[in-house]
């Protein structure tokens, strides 16, 4: 059966081979995609080339190669340092470079006065999940609507695609905001080990306990979110601040005679005990969140 579909047509380019866009480009070319590929490190073009990527020599002639370019670069000053010397007038620039909300604001202010539509992006995804149907691997956009709605087949090859607004900088906040919430899950995980570490406890018997703990705790995302809008604080709440402040001693005196550090708590524990001592004792935690804000 002939396949002439639109996202097997069209042609991109991708700057950068590191591990990920490596793994995007192979995504790319197995979806039958014409594929400019560059990497300021030439020798780990050659693999790709071999698989039917056409090597560019310089980051100009990639970007002159196609209307739309995907970087998959270091950070954003290799962004721009890899864009200086190029023409970006009529191109379609969709940045998948780590990088803060601030800076994909001023990179879309940046590529649109040389000529270019701009969406970054967000990967929610390691390599190995790269072009993996099924691997829940996906990608925050954000920017030009009209550039995502173009390219969104071709988007959607390598990993889902999740637009989240016309503001350039919103895949970048979705993306930073969940690893936030992942490195504090991850610290609570660290802290749980860490109490079982001297005990007769195989970590691998107590591994699905916590698992299944912090599956069942999940939820309470949902509540947060809608006390956050409504602003009321108390409406569903089944155990509230001042329940839960007085609980944390009891945490804290774990921790010691187990000869465990309560760095990972206390941050979090303390920031409970001013909003109870500002008089919100029947409130969830969610009024921490408050306290957060500068």
């Amino acid at each position: 059966m002939e396949e002439n579909t639109a996202a097997v047509q069209t042609p991109l380019t991708l700057l950068g081979l590191g591990a990920m866009g490596t793994a995007l480009a192979r995504a790319w070319l197995a979806a039958g995609h014409p594929l400019t590929v560059w990497n300021r490190t030439a020798a780990r073009a050659e693999s790709l080339g071999a698989e039917g990527a056409t090597v560019a020599r310089t980051a100009a002639e990639a970007v002159a190669a196609n209307r739309l370019v995907v970087a998959c670069l270091l950070d954003d000053a290799s962004v721009r340092q890899t864009l200086a010397d190029t023409d970006l007038t009529g191109r379609d620039l969709v940045n998948l470079s780590t990088s803060t909300p601030g800076q994909a604001r001023a990179l879309a202010d940046w590529a649109q006065r040389r000529g270019a539509r701009f969406v970054d992006g967000g990967i929610m995804a390691v390599p190995p999940m790269i072009g993996v149907e099924g691997s829940g691997g996906y990608v925050f956009y954000s920017g030009s609507t009209d550039l995502f709605e173009t390219h969104r087949d071709v988007l959607a090859v390598p990993a889902g695609t999740r637009y989240v607004g016309a503001d350039p900088g919103f895949a970048a906040l979705h993306d930073v905001a969940l690893l936030s919430a992942m490195t504090g899950m991850f610290a609570g995980v660290a802290h749980a080990f860490a109490l079982i570490r001297r005990e007769e406890i195989p970590p691998r018997d107590f591994a699905p306990l916590l698992e299944g703990w912090l599956t069942g705790m999940a939820p309470f995302v949902r509540l947060t979110a809608a006390q956050l809008a409504s602003g009321d604080y108390v409406t569903g709440t089944e155990s509230n601040l001042a329940m839960m402040v007085a609980a944390n001693e009891t945490l804290l005196n774990t921790a010691r005679e187990q000869g465990v550090g309560t760095e990972l708590l206390t941050p979090y524990l303390d920031l409970m005990a001013r909003r109870l001592a500002d008089g919100h004792g029947a409130e969830s935690d969610t009024g921490v969140i408050d306290l957060l804000l500068r």
